[in-house]
């Protein structure tokens, strides 16, 4: 949206208004007359004035809008004497602009999140410190030197403790690690890297520390380049042009055409005056943004926080939805999705396998430990003491549960200790985590990250609203997030996405306004890039929230389908009482170029106008009627 002029803050004008209208009537109650006119007069001119400025400056743009009615009306009433007249019309504009803004307020800190997050100190290996043979390993003793993050070079050896976010780019020097990188493409499954592998800033460390040799400064790492991302895409998101504006030149004209011809046939300039102060703009300032205001109130009831007018009409025209895939059409959270028995199990049975597992795994933090554990619970399984418990970092655990050795983690591990293993039966999109008993091989736990209950309906109802594109965006790889855009009803879908990659292609769709819904860090940028971002906030990231122009603050997916319902019956009743009021505004202009309407009547008169299209924007506010939910409202367009 075009910024306005440099007025006061808008509430404080409309005080002052009062202030200058109670003065005002004060003068003239006390018998000096002149000295009101003139006071209103000044006042009502010094706010044209700027009004003027501002103006003139977008007309500059391109931007023509409802405020040169509002000036015109201003400088007649003062010319013939109206001063009431005039400082009337100085309130309504006051209080309309006041609402708009008010309205269309939106926080700019998307990068506050992802700075936060940022580590801002890294813990430097002394490079006299490395191990005696010349290989880099993790320093001996206490040789750790920490450093602002701005302090690192390239070639600098790096310590980072267990659940440090990674502070640059760099290829590691640890046997192993395993990481969380979430935040980057968005996948919930922990990565295992060995020694050698290029390691990316922004990745969280599990739960051993490591060591890496810097290949890239942290403002050359992926952490910051996500973080110059999200700035881009901010400061180049195209502006809205307010609702009220797409009226203003066809009504603007009619007016002073009207103006004109009531003063040629009359010769009175009153009546001309009194023609611009009916025609005031005042529904077509007021209307819209009261509607918006009670659209973004009926959202936040439904667990949707909308920052922004224009947020809420882009979802009344939204024509293209992408979705990312971990977090937002999927839970998030690997679930156990079956148990494959061994042969060789026998005689136990898939709980006690279960079980078992569940006990070894208790003494572990790995996330698909805790996957397992939430399964055993679920089925009320009880959990056994376990005495000896090892974790072999990015490998597995070792424990004495109930008597018998048990092993939970990779398929090597467990070969090390029961001999070769079969291959399960995996799906696109699952993982296995293997289990040994004694000697013997009891199975695996095939786990996934499954898709969300309502993401097919959703998917739907987002069809019916008019939706012509869905689009799925991951930096998954095809054959894992091809089931599920199967599953989901999602067509089309771009794999192995960087961050940079799904800014791209949003950027890059025909069918517009677009809607992204994303949850984490790494899709901060396309949140910010697209014509509106949602985020999943209830478990999503800051980052994310931060940048979205929406945000679902519960774990529902159907509300991003609830939340362009509502921008359709919101944009719907803010553009009836645009109608409305435009329609009693004609009637009284032409009242007013009778000469039945003198210019202080026509601004009262278009007081109640106001009032009148207040009360009908107000619905915007109320839930539909259970009638008028659903297909119903889903057939609608933005204009019915």
């Amino acid at each position: 949206m075009r910024r306005r002029t440099s007025l006061p803050r808008l509430p404080w004008l409309v005080v002052i208004t009062c202030v200058v209208i109670t003065a005002t009537i004060l003068l003239d109650a006390a018998g000096a007359g002149a000295a009101a006119q003139r006071l209103a007069t000044a006042y009502s001119l010094a706010v044209a004035a700027v009004q003027a400025y501002g103006m003139l400056r977008d007309i500059r743009k391109g931007h023509w809008g409802v405020d040169l009615l509002a000036l015109m009306a201003i400088l007649a009433t003062a010319a013939t004497g109206e001063y009431y007249a005039s400082i009337v019309v100085v309130l309504m504009i006051a209080s309309g602009q006041a609402l708009d803004d008010f309205a269309s307020a939106r926080a700019q800190t998307q990068l506050r999140a992802l700075l936060e997050r940022a580590p801002r100190a890294a813990h430097r290996v002394m490079e006299e410190e490395r191990d005696q043979d010349g290989t880099d390993g993790a320093p001996a003793g206490g040789a750790i030197e920490d450093v602002p993050i701005d302090d690192l070079r390239v070639g600098d050896l790096v310590l980072v403790r267990p659940a440090e976010v990674v502070p640059a780019d760099g290829t590691l020097t640890a046997d192993s690690a395993t990481l969380d990188e979430s935040m980057l493409t968005g996948e919930s499954l922990p990565v295992d890297y060995v020694r050698g592998a290029h390691i990316l800033s922004g990745s969280l460390n599990g739960a051993d520390a490591l060591t890496l040799r810097a290949t890239a400064t942290p403002a050359h790492s992926q952490y910051s380049r996500i973080v110059a991302l999200v700035a881009e895409a901010s400061a180049s998101r195209s502006p809205t042009v307010r609702l009220a504006d797409r009226f203003a030149v066809p009504f603007t004209v009619f007016a002073l055409a009207l103006a004109a011809l009531s003063w040629v046939l009359s010769s009175d300039p009153t009546r001309a005056a009194a023609v611009l102060v009916a025609a005031t703009p005042c529904p077509l300032l007021i209307a819209a943004p009261v509607a918006f205001l009670g659209g973004i109130s009926r959202a936040a009831r439904a667990g949707i926080i909308v920052r922004s007018t224009q947020a809420l009409e882009q979802l009344a025209r939204a024509r293209s939805v992408a979705f990312d895939k971990t977090g937002t059409l999927t839970s998030g959270t690997p679930l156990v999705g079956a148990i494959v028995l061994a042969p060789m199990a026998a005689p136990l049975t898939e709980d006690e396998v279960l079980g078992l597992t569940a006990s070894a795994e208790q003494y572990s933090t790995h996330v698909l430990a805790a996957a397992i554990i939430a399964e055993a619970a679920r089925r009320g399984l009880a959990l056994h003491p376990a005495s000896g418990a090892q974790e072999f970092a990015t490998d597995g655990v070792r424990a004495e549960v109930a008597g018998t050795t048990v092993a939970v983690g990779k398929r090597r591990f467990v070969e090390r200790l029961v001999g070769p293993v079969p291959d399960p039966p995996l799906s696109p999109g699952e993982t296995a985590v293997y289990v040994g008993v004694g000697e013997r091989f009891a199975g695996c736990i095939l786990l996934r990250d499954a898709l969300r209950g309502t993401a097919p309906s959703t998917i739907r109802s987002l069809v019916a609203l008019g939706v012509r594109e869905v689009l799925m965006l991951t930096g998954d790889v095809e054959a894992t997030a091809r089931p599920i855009a199967r599953e989901a009803g999602v067509d089309t879908i771009h794999t192995d996405c960087l961050p940079g990659d799904k800014v791209e292609i949003v950027r890059n769709l025909p069918e517009r306004p677009v809607i992204m819904v994303g949850d984490g860090v790494n899709d901060a940028p396309v949140l910010a890039a697209a014509d509106v971002g949602i985020a999943m906030g209830a478990r999503g990231s800051t980052a994310a929230s931060e940048s979205a122009e929406v945000v679902i603050t519960v774990d529902d997916l159907a509300k991003v389908g609830e939340a362009v319902l509502i921008g359709k019956r919101t944009l719907r009743i803010a553009l009836q009482s645009i109608g409305i009021g435009i329609g009693l505004s004609l009637v009284l202009m032409t009242g007013a170029a009778l000469g039945l309407v003198p210019p202080l009547a026509g601004a009262f008169g278009q007081e109640g106008i106001d009032l009148l299209t207040i009360l009908y924007a107000l619905r915007a506010a109320r839930a539909p009627r259970s009638g008028a939910r659903g297909s119903t409202d889903a057939g609608r367009s933005a204009h019915g």
